[in-house]
This record gives C-alpha cells, structure tokens and sequence, in this order.
C-alpha cells in the first residue's frame, strides 16, 4: 500500500496465527485484521478466518504467517505491533499500535487516529 509494512508480529503473535490455522476445520489462508466501530471508546479490533483472500487486502507474510489487512483499516493499523500474551487470567493478542490515541479500561475498545504519512497532505 504504502512501501511500508503495515502491521508486524512478535514471535508468540505468529505461533499463535499457526496454531490457528492448523485447528482450523476449514482450510484458511490467515487471518483479516481491521477496525471497527463501536466500543466505549470508539472503535475495536477485528479478527476474522481467511479462506478466500481479498485481493484488495495488505498482505503481511511474516515468521511464517500470514495477515491480511483490510484496506479500510490499513491507516489505523500502519506501525502496530501484533503480540500475543498469556497472563494468569487470560490470554490473547495485544496491539500496540502508534495510532492509539486512547483507550477504555475493559481493554476492548480503543480510539485511533489514521497514521499520517510524510507528503500525503
């Protein structure tokens, strides 16, 4: 889309995607991130199966996986860091995401900002 990476995965984000996809029932290309609105604080993340891949997705191949991106999120999304996490109480993948302007305290709803690109104004 841009020259630029759109989205990367640390090491546990990526076996998390492989475990995923190989319970899977269906056979699945990878994952579709995206954004949606809703939430206390504006908008959430979305995560969907990929058994047909959208030609019009940002495709992140990456450690082994791969991450499609939808289009419409892509601006919200540009330099975040996908992870996943394992606490006593929960597990399951965390953001960070350099467009987070803020977020809620229930931890599924966040407020973005598009990412602004040098000489796109």
């Amino acid at each position: 889309m841009f020259g630029l990476k759109v989205i990367s995965l640390t090491d546990a984000a990526a076996e998390r995607v492989k475990e995923i996809m190989s319970g899977s029932e269906r056979p699945i290309q990878g994952l579709r991130l995206g954004v949606k609105k809703g939430g206390c604080a504006g908008m959430s993340y979305t995560m969907d199966y990929v058994e047909t891949p959208d030609p019009k997705d940002d495709v992140v191949d990456e450690k082994g996986v791969r991450v499609f991106v939808d289009p419409k999120a892509a601006l919200f999304l540009l330099g975040t860091t996908m992870d996943f996490e394992t606490s006593k109480l929960s597990s399951g993948f965390v953001f960070r995401n350099p467009n987070e302007v803020s977020a809620c305290g229930c931890g599924e709803s966040v407020e973005l900002k598009p990412a602004e690109i040098a000489g796109t104004h």
